[in-house]
């Protein structure tokens, strides 16, 4: 999937992905999908959570090797 921004939270723990997350988003503007790379288990199911409670559109996920990168589109 083409993203127009990546965030790595790869390290990071419960609630930082999240954080980290609502901020990027801020800077993005309308329609533009943020990759979030995070290793921490709980992202998978913080990012979607995260998404239907601001209104963000969650696109899914892709697995990787060490991390796995979650897609947000900015609503």
């Amino acid at each position: 999937m083409q993203a127009d921004a990546v965030l790595d939270a790869r390290g990071l723990l419960c609630p930082m992905p999240i954080v980290k997350l609502s901020q990027k988003i801020k800077t993005m503007d309308s329609g533009q999908v943020l990759e979030v790379q995070a290793d921490d288990k709980g992202a998978a199911v913080d990012i979607p959570a995260w998404c239907q409670k601001t209104g963000n559109i969650y696109l899914g996920s892709e697995a990787g090797s060490n991390y796995t990168s979650y897609y947000v589109k900015k609503s």
